[in-house]
């Protein structure tokens, strides 16, 4: 069994992946800003592509199953229903998950330690996002760390809007945070925190920024 890669390798891998798909979208399109009008897909297999690259990188999953990352993480296999129904977790799926690499013995051994919500277009924290914050936390939501494998989840995402906005990218990604941070503060097992979020100006024409907001147990 490999050792699982530290959280800050993991988190400049998403930011890296989602501006390589901004570099990419612009060469193949021509476009020079909206990257947000690609699907979710074209961000998140760029991200996997970056992850990849770690040195001894973990093993990864796309949209895998609430069940299923929870019969990777939870001490005992079977409590996954349980779990789902106390925490009231619908079944869904994550944009990527994260699983130590190993040589397995059955499909049955597998072990989650990330997981990674993948969003195109973000321009304010509206309900979606905030439901999806909350699902981020009661995934990780557990008292010890003998509770679940899981070690962190993020909320990754793409911001971008034309020159002629009057509420600009800057604004736009403290107020989103600023939310996601009062949905946090529900929660008495969790802590959060926010890497990337510069603004990338194209002249005449508008501007863009890559955020991860980062959710783990205390």
């Amino acid at each position: 069994m490999k050792s699982f890669p530290n959280q800050e390798s993991i988190v400049k891998a998403i930011l890296n992946g989602i501006q390589t798909a901004k570099t990419n979208y612009t060469f193949w399109t021509a476009d020079q800003l909206y990257l947000s009008y690609a699907s979710e897909n074209f961000l998140t297999i760029h991200i996997a592509q970056e992850i990849a690259k770690i040195e001894n990188p973990p093993e990864i999953f796309l949209d895998a199953t609430v069940a299923d990352i929870l019969r990777c993480s939870l001490p005992n296999r079977s409590d996954f229903k349980e779990f789902m129904y106390e925490k009231k977790i619908s079944q869904g799926t994550f944009s990527l998950t994260l699983d130590t690499r190993m040589e397995h013995i059955s499909d049955n051994d597998s072990i989650s330690k990330a997981i990674i919500s993948v969003h195109n277009g973000v321009r304010n924290a509206k309900e979606e996002y905030q439901n999806e914050i909350h699902r981020l936390c009661k995934m990780l939501d557990y008292p010890e760390k003998k509770y679940s494998t899981l070690e962190f989840g993020v909320f990754a995402f793409y911001l971008d809007i034309s020159s002629s906005a009057r509420k600009k990218s800057q604004k736009r990604i403290e107020e989103i945070v600023s939310k996601f941070d009062s949905i946090v503060q529900e929660y008495d097992n969790i802590q959060s925190t926010f890497k990337g979020g510069e603004i990338e100006t194209i002249q005449n024409i508008g501007e863009w920024s890559v955020g991860c907001y980062i959710i783990e147990p205390k």
